[in-house]
């Protein structure tokens, strides 16, 4: 029997999750899925430039794991780009140590930890806001996990 994933801290929740192609219908594309535990290597990776052995210490996970998270999730961008397939990010056992919020009124967006209960935006007053993590199905469990962790 497979022993189970541990989970990955990830940043922040990804603010687009779909790209495909212009001028194409995205019903015809094959997609291809990237796991957020994938997208959070290349944005430590490839964004921040930061080594192997830094991100994985962030994502909590070793640098061997790493390694294969970003070969993997390069792989998969390279084949979105080429075939010109939609890539959709989505799913991975991961954790977010803070939260992004949307208020779907205005767009203002604002980063959160997990600490506190927000009901409206700081922009505009809108109580339509958008949590980015709840959209992955994350939050509560988050919030406990670094509670638990003192972060």
């Amino acid at each position: 029997m497979p022993r189970q994933k541990k989970e990955r801290m990830i940043h922040r929740p990804p603010i687009y999750t779909k790209f495909k192609p212009v001028g194409v219908r995205g019903q015809s594309l094959e997609i291809t899925e990237l796991t957020i535990d994938e997208y959070e290597a290349i944005r430590l990776a490839d964004h921040l430039g930061m080594n192997h052995i830094e991100a994985s210490e962030e994502m909590e996970i070793s640098r061997s794991t790493f390694t294969r998270l970003i070969e993997n999730a390069r792989k998969k961008i390279a084949e979105f780009l080429i075939k010109g397939k939609q890539l959709q990010i989505d799913g991975g056992n991961i954790h977010f140590r803070g939260n992004i919020i949307k208020c779907l009124y205005c767009g203002h967006m604002f980063n959160t930890n997990f600490e506190g209960n927000i009901t409206s935006c700081p922009s505009c007053g809108s109580n339509n806001l958008m949590d980015l993590a709840g959209g992955f199905g994350h939050g509560r469990c988050c919030r406990n996990r670094n509670n638990r962790r003192g972060r």
